[in-house]
């Protein structure tokens, strides 16, 4: 009985004594938890390959348990979030518009780092963004329709010629014409606006570059010397964004006829009244001796 007293004594200590070392390592293993460092960091929502230009929709913030590496994109802190909202996207929007770099892929999910981008403006972006072959153009681009803030590098699009005839052998329906030079042209980045046109007005549009092959080179080049440049955006199909091609040859347009200033506004062909023609007066007939000569009057 005295032994049954003891053990069963014995037994009471060593739970009491597992207990009490249990309640101890409970606190900082949860301090621990607490203590964990946590970041967001900007990581590719798709696969993006080598010379890929990033969009918006091609990165998120992502939650991490560690500390952000160095030349990881760190989303700012929910306090400075709050106070200043915009800064949320400023530090997305980093890299809108870089390309990646060579050798340097980024699968889904994989964190998007300063040095596997290079940004517009820098040295190497051209040799890194352009297809082998194809050539960068530079275009002014007036304001309206797409160039006012709708375009992003990566997008595709058509570069229209709109010209002006003067003179009066002119007819007043054929003065404007609007046509379609080149399509299906990569933007590869867009340049900030300017503030003033050269007459002192207001805002004069944006200088966007163009991926081209030579033929579309030259053909952009003469359409600046004829008249106004406009871009506009082509649509995208497909479930991954693929452009439809185009039924054009290289550097030419898919059968898009001109438009023409009667063909806008019909009211134009009524706009100036015809020539009327004058009226032809009968010829007098004049007698000088036994001659008689026809005379036109006027």
């Amino acid at each position: 009985m005295r032994a049954k007293t003891i053990l069963t004594v014995l037994f009471l200590i060593s739970l009491a004594v597992a207990v009490v070392v249990i309640l101890r390592a409970m606190p900082t293993q949860v301090d621990a938890n607490v203590n964990t460092p946590t970041e967001q960091i900007l990581v590719a929502t798709v696969p993006l390959t080598a010379g890929t230009l990033l969009r918006a929709q091609d990165v998120t913030w992502q939650t991490v348990a560690r500390p952000a590496e160095p030349g990881e994109i760190v989303r700012p802190a929910e306090k400075a979030r709050q106070a200043k909202p915009e800064l949320d996207e400023e530090a997305r929007a980093i890299v809108y518009g870089a390309a990646v770099r060579p050798a340097q892929a980024i699968a889904a999910g994989e964190s998007i780092r300063r040095g596997s981008i290079v940004r517009p403006g820098d040295r190497d972006f051209l040799q890194v963004v352009l297809t082998p072959g194809a050539r960068a153009i530079a275009i002014p681009v007036a304001t309206g329709g797409a160039s006012t803030g709708l375009l992003y590098p990566g997008d595709r699009v058509d570069v229209i010629l709109t010209q002006n005839f003067k003179g009066e052998v002119t007819a007043i329906t054929r003065r404007s014409v609007s046509e379609t030079v080149v399509e299906n042209l990569r933007v590869l980045a867009i340049d900030t606006p300017e503030t003033k046109a050269p007459s002192g007005g207001g805002n004069f549009g944006r200088t966007v570059t163009l991926e081209v092959t030579p033929e579309q080179a030259e053909k952009i080049n003469v359409a600046t010397e004829l008249g106004k440049l406009s871009l506009t955006l082509r649509s995208v199909s497909g479930p991954n964004g693929i452009v439809a091609a185009s039924t054009a040859g290289p550097g030419q347009a898919s059968g898009v006829k001109p438009t023409w200033a009667g063909d806008v506004s019909p009211a134009l062909g009524g706009a100036m009244p015809e020539k009327v023609s004058p009226v032809q007066q009968p010829p007098v007939e004049v007698v000088r001796g036994s001659k008689r000569e026809a005379v036109k009057t006027e």
